[in-house]
């Protein structure tokens, strides 16, 4: 499949869920001016894309190589913890949409200071995102390169670590937020050309935090914006990923590896120093 296909099958997927969702508020409010199974016909449609997405996605990781990781700086200092990582799974967030098939969410682990707060099955319900220690964290970026995309103007939601606040997120938000595509999905963002086909993604940037626009150039290590709460997110945390091209929607993901860490595998604890930007303000290359 093509990226002009892949792009026409989104683009048509979600007008089918827009369909789906007008059709269900229509059935329980009016009777609709057309046949009642319409709306059924779209729910398949739109099952029937996202599965030949995926099985596209997977027969070409199965007969392709996988691409060589780019070796980058941390896109963060101080202590942090893995979740979701490519070093114990691929896809690491089970599926290859949007980019994630080697992306990794990281939140912030300080060794003083008040600790991050436990998952909660009953209560509370949904916390402050003050709570959380990688709330506000700079974000820098892992190489010199070109903004070509940042956006922070959707809100910081509140967690959704607790049983009724996971349901709550994929259940209704993450469906509500699919119709609006991949942008909603990510919250704010930016994405870095870093030069010989690869781009790196911010996803869920503190609302109003971005130092930076597209066109702007930046230098390894260079500040960002903050980790925020927006979009498809549990907590506030650090969602990073490498990719082919910077559209979300087509892009394929790449492999990287952090300088003095690598990729750092689900629970795994690290740390950056301070002066790791600087200290790896060089070009991307390509890790064996």
């Amino acid at each position: 499949m093509s990226v002009r296909q892949r792009k026409t099958a989104v683009l048509l997927q979600r007008l089918l869920l827009l369909f789906v969702a007008a059709h269900l508020v229509i059935i329980f409010t009016v009777d609709p001016p057309y046949p009642r199974w319409l709306g059924f016909v779209a729910a398949v449609g739109v099952f029937v894309i996202s599965y030949a997405l995926s099985a596209d996605a997977r027969r070409e990781a199965k007969v392709s190589e996988p691409p060589a990781a780019v070796e980058v700086a941390p896109p963060v200092t101080g202590r942090w913890s893995a979740l979701n990582s490519p070093a114990d799974k691929v896809p690491s967030h089970g599926t290859r949409g949007y980019g994630q098939a080697y992306a990794i969410d990281i939140v912030a682990e300080p060794a003083a200071g008040p600790a991050r707060p436990a998952f909660a099955w009953l209560w509370p319900v949904a916390r402050g995102n003050r709570a959380f220690p990688a709330f506000g964290a700079p974000l820098l970026a892992v190489a010199d390169a070109t903004v070509v995309h940042a956006e922070d103007g959707q809100r910081d939601h509140l967690s959704r670590g607790s049983l009724a606040g996971v349901l709550y997120l994929f259940v209704v938000e993450g469906f509500v937020r699919s119709l609006g595509g991949a942008r909603r999905i990510v919250g704010n963002h930016v994405i870095l050309d870093l030069g010989e086909g690869t781009y790196a993604a911010y996803a869920h940037v503190q609302q109003g935090s971005l130092a930076v626009r597209a066109g702007d150039k930046v230098l390894a290590g260079q500040h960002l914006g903050n980790c925020g709460n927006s979009g498809n997110s549990t907590e506030p945390h650090v969602h990073f990923q490498l990719m082919d091209g910077p559209d979300l929607d087509t892009a394929r993901g790449v492999p990287f590896s952090w300088h003095g860490v690598g990729v750092p595998a689900n629970g795994e604890k690290f740390t950056v120093g301070a002066a790791a930007g600087e200290a790896a303000a060089q070009a991307p290359s390509r890790a064996a």
